[in-house]
């Protein structure tokens, strides 16, 4: 598998996003290896939360999120995303799989980390792979955030607005990786935040995974990944852990999920559920402090 590294000289003068990235290396699943790329907060005791980013943002998009986490005396371990990130990038889109996505976080977590007790947060396709990763290894988790995402098996359609997205991302000549976050946002991003987006990507060779992640979502009954999905929402919805629903009020594509997750979630019965005003797709962007506090509480409570 040919790979891309970030130059780091990209990653210079974050705004509000100083955390000094670490590094594990994974296996490729073709013979190599990677380098993923996560940062950390918070009391190195604390209860951990693993916060999982989505298409096609980065750790970046967390940077409201953490503090709130670590003055609540959470520890936060942040990933990238193979292909996003600070983290190695595939050349091929070929080389992106949903099953190798979630085997990639799998393999930073559970086996260079060991990370246990962890409340995992997923946003987009945080949430496709962290709710994969609970149903396949519940007993590494104590609880879930389920923020704008959802877990599809290709057994119902996705929302219009999705299929817009995905055409728009395949179509695209050059892919404009800060434009589509703030098309995802309801708040005007400062020119150096969305600068901060396409740091990552330095040229167009740099974009085979924001290429191929909307290409991965299972659209059909028989795709790829709609069987492990289905025993994955088998299994989570035998499961008690503790569940918190956390979606904003102005998410076209996943607010239909919301109310879903919370009937058949057995964790979700009984809690109440917040929902993050004023934020679309990526809450973290438009509302972090907001997500952040409603995670520490659920954490905390």
């Amino acid at each position: 598998m040919r790979t891309l590294r970030t130059p780091d000289d990209r990653f210079a003068a974050l705004p509000g996003f100083d955390l000094e990235p670490h590094y594990a290396e994974v296996s490729d699943q073709d013979g190599g290896t990677l380098r993923m790329a996560y940062v950390e907060a918070g009391p190195a005791d604390g209860p951990v939360a693993v916060l999982l980013h989505g298409e096609p943002s980065w750790s970046f998009l967390y940077r409201t999120v953490i503090p709130v986490l670590t003055d609540a005396g959470i520890r936060s371990v942040v990933p990238d995303l193979v292909g996003f990130g600070r983290s190695d990038k595939p050349a091929e889109p070929g080389d992106h799989s949903y099953a190798r996505h979630v085997e990639w976080v799998r393999a930073l977590l559970f086996d260079a980390l060991d990370l246990r007790g962890v409340t995992v947060v997923g946003q987009d396709w945080g949430g496709l792979i962290g709710l994969r990763l609970v149903g396949e290894h519940p007993d590494r988790f104590a609880r879930v955030v389920a923020a704008n995402t959802g877990l599809p098996t290709g057994d119902t359609d996705m929302p219009e607005v999705w299929w817009q997205f995905r055409t728009a991302v395949e179509k695209a000549p050059t892919l404009d990786i800060g434009r589509f976050v703030q098309a995802g946002c309801r708040k005007p991003m400062p020119d150096d935040v969305r600068a901060a987006y396409d740091a990552p990507f330095p040229d167009e060779s740099y974009k085979a995974g924001p290429k191929a992640m909307p290409g991965l979502v299972p659209t059909r009954p028989d795709d790829p990944a709609s069987a492990a999905n289905r025993a994955a929402w088998q299994r989570l919805t035998e499961l008690d852990l503790p569940f918190l629903v956390a979606f904003s009020d102005g998410d076209p594509i996943t607010g239909g999920m919301a109310p879903i997750l919370g009937r058949a979630m057995p964790g979700a019965a009984g809690r109440e559920h917040p929902t993050i005003a004023g934020a679309g797709h990526f809450l973290q962007e438009d509302a972090g402090p907001e997500l952040g506090a409603a995670i520490a509480a659920f954490v905390r409570g």
